[in-house]
């Protein structure tokens, strides 16, 4: 009897410790090791739209406690000394954080909160690769600095840092395949380049229907994959009639059993100058074996549209709206941002999309060797 009365009272003990835990609020205490010139601790919070200080307070022994709200897990940053370190809290979460500011990878400690241990998880690499792609850019200034050749140095370190990113990128698709149901691997997909990585995107998103219904940056972007998905890669092209430079209508439909790539430029996008010999090159390389382009122009003025067209020598049919980028071909492909391109097997189908330079080169080898 005597036992039972204390298993009993023990349990009690335990749903009391549950039953007064505040669940209209969450509290971060923080131990700053080594905080030198800093005074204050601030606590940001980060939305779709920016990252903004909702709370701050004197450091105190090195110590400090913030306690706020939030009834759905959300990014927080604590930021001490001009260092910022990322936290995933809501309502109910009681998260200890520990950092030394002398530490060079601003590592640092939390518990309470698991949410928090896989948003650093993700820092932790994120940061490797951050502190690699640094010293590449630093290396490369200081060489330019010494030469006018920047060309054969961009030859030498633009490669270094795209296989840094591609590396990058390949951990945090990784982390996000093995974290689905975690909020941290939604950040974690936030870093992507959305048109590389478009496909991966929509794929997950599609994952994301019905979980954090109250977390406005994960509905905003499911709603925006939402809107991607029609153009995206192994779905059909949209059909369009646009007007050709001559006043004639064109249709998507006129290339029906070949491979077309759209090409959406203009006149006034220096990129889009730049990337036109590339084009060039290929479309002349390739013509033969059955590639087409379609030149969809952004500009607004035929003339300006007409004498980029005869400079760059682009040989291939050309379109246009007139209206920049609220013409009705650009929004039916949501073009937000230009150069732009859309590649579309005989079948219909997009089979690529926004590729340049020695991605597109490598695609076109790998498409018509087979021709």
């Amino acid at each position: 009897m005597k036992k039972h009365i204390i298993t009993c009272s023990l349990a009690l003990a335990v749903m009391g410790m549950y039953s007064c835990k505040d669940k209209s609020s969450f509290t971060i205490k923080g131990t700053i090791k080594n905080p030198s010139e800093a005074k204050k601790a601030y606590l940001l919070r980060a939305d779709t739209s920016q990252v903004s200080i909702i709370d701050s307070v004197e450091l105190s022994d090195g110590k400090f406690t913030f306690k706020n709200q939030s009834p759905t897990a959300n990014l927080f940053k604590v930021r001490v000394g001009g260092t910022l370190f990322d936290l995933i809290a809501q309502n109910g979460d009681d998260i200890s954080f520990e950092t030394d500011l002398k530490n060079e990878g601003h590592a640092y400690t939390v518990t309470g909160s698991q949410e928090s241990d896989k948003i650093k998880e993700f820092n932790t690499f994120s940061n490797k690769y951050g502190e690699m792609n640094s010293k590449v850019v630093n290396e490369f200034q200081a060489k330019a600095q010494e030469t006018k050749n920047q060309d054969s140095l961009l030859k030498i370190y633009q490669p270094m840092f795209e296989k840094n990113m591609a590396n990058y990128s390949t951990e945090v698709l990784q982390f996000i395949d093995k974290n689905k149901s975690s909020l941290a691997a939604f950040y974690a997909a936030m870093s992507l380049d959305p048109y590389k990585y478009e496909p991966q995107l929509v794929a997950y998103a599609d994952g994301l229907e019905g979980k954090f219904k109250e977390n406005a940056s994960v509905q905003q972007f499911v709603k925006q994959m939402a809107a991607v998905k029609p153009i995206s890669v192994g779905h059909n092209a949209p059909e369009f009639t646009t007007k050709g430079i001559d006043g004639r209508p064109v249709k998507l439909s006129d290339y029906k059993g070949k491979y077309v790539m759209i090409d959406f430029w203009a006149s006034w996008c220096a990129p889009c100058r730049q990337e036109n010999p590339n084009v060039v090159r290929l479309y002349n390389q390739y013509k033969g074996k059955g590639l087409n382009i379609l030149g969809i122009s952004l500009d607004e003025e035929k003339a300006a549209w007409q004498q980029a067209i005869a400079a760059d020598k682009l040989t291939w049919q050309h379109a246009s709206d007139l209206q920049k980028f609220e013409g009705p071909t650009e929004r039916l492909y949501h073009i937000e941002a230009i150069p732009s391109n859309f590649i579309i097997d005989p079948q219909g189908k997009i089979i690529a999309k926004n590729l340049s330079g020695k991605s597109l080169e490598e695609f076109f080898n790998k498409t018509f060797a087979k021709l």
